[in-house]
């Protein structure tokens, strides 16, 4: 036996109804997606983890190596935001599969320490990617994808503590 028409549109009818009633999810600041922790050098040799870093957006940049193309051409594209970013203390970290060399850079990288370990936490399998981690340890953004200037403040600034506190204001 076919469902008629009516019938089917009554149990949509009323599927709305009972939503639009229901009391609406409230607003958390849970985890949704906590970023793999790494290290890196800190003051004394004393290594510094990411969760010692929470309340700082973090901008880590996963590559092969140094001489990796698209990381050269993202790095050039944070340039353009550095004093931005600085101001807010965010903080430019580079994970490197092979060797730890310095980045040529007006931007004080700091080198993860064990860049291929990284690489794995963060399942980077490509030559690169870059990981947008917000105020609150989690995974803002995570693309293989050279990233121009303006998504990578979009995503900085728009983080999801931010999002929530916007969306409890109303």
């Amino acid at each position: 036996m076919r469902p008629s028409i009516f019938s089917i549109l009554s149990a949509l009818s009323l599927a709305i109804v009972c939503a639009a009633s229901a009391e609406p999810a409230p607003v958390s600041s849970a985890v949704v997606h906590l970023a793999p922790d790494f290290s890196i050098p800190g003051v004394g040799g004393k290594p510094r983890t990411l969760r010692s870093l929470r309340g700082q957006s973090v901008v880590l940049l996963i590559a092969k190596s140094a001489r990796t193309g698209a990381l050269k051409k993202q790095v050039k594209n944070l340039q353009e935001l550095f004093e931005q970013f600085a101001s807010k203390q965010t903080v430019f970290a580079v994970a490197l599969r092979e060797g730890d060399a310095l980045i040529k850079s007006n931007i004080p990288f700091v080198i993860v320490n064990n860049g291929a370990a990284v690489a794995d936490a963060y399942g980077v399998k490509k030559d690169f990617s870059i990981a947008i981690i917000g105020h609150d340890g989690n995974l803002d953004y995570l693309t293989e994808k050279v990233l121009a200037p303006e998504r990578v403040r979009d995503v900085v600034q728009n983080s999801f503590p931010i999002q929530a506190s916007i969306r409890g204001k109303q």
